[in-house]
């Protein structure tokens, strides 16, 4: 027997799922109609009315060469930017060497002088670093592929 009387009294038949059940039978409120209401298990899986398994998802394609050496370009473009970044404050800090009175002050200025700095080069190596793997990728792409011998 159902559990809702509107639908005993109408003479329609019960749910063939006890999933198909509103929940506001069990007590909680949810905005869904009666025929939206799934398990959990089964809400993501779409299969075809014909009973078939869905087709595979497609691959996600593979990168190209023109990938690569956009990649390597912008990074050596990011590259050279931090290297000028990088040579202005050197020369800031080599004019306008930070002293001060106070030895704990004079310690901090020191110290965030050097983080600056040494962020600024470690921006700089790191965007031509990847560059450079970038462009030898693209060298690599170039080339036709090999079949492998087996071992």
């Amino acid at each position: 027997m159902s559990s809702d009387p509107a639908a005993t009294q109408a003479g329609d038949p019960a749910p063939a799922r006890p999933e198909a059940q509103t929940p506001a039978a069990a007590g909680t409120a949810d905005p869904r109609p009666a025929d939206a209401a799934v398990s959990d298990a089964t809400a993501f899986q779409l299969v075809p009315e014909n009973g078939a398994s869905a087709p595979p998802a497609p691959a996600t394609p593979r990168k190209g060469p023109l990938s690569f050496l956009s990649g390597a370009l912008t990074s050596g473009l990011l590259a050279w930017v931090c290297l000028g970044l990088s040579s202005r404050v050197v020369g800031y800090y080599a004019e306008h060497p930070p002293h001060y009175d106070a030895q704990i002050a004079q310690s901090i200025a020191t110290a965030l002088k050097t983080l600056i700095v040494g962020m600024c080069f470690l921006a700089t190596f790191s965007f031509a670093f990847i560059g450079i793997g970038l462009l030898l990728t693209f060298l690599r792409s170039l080339r036709p592929a090999v079949a492998s011998r087996p071992s």
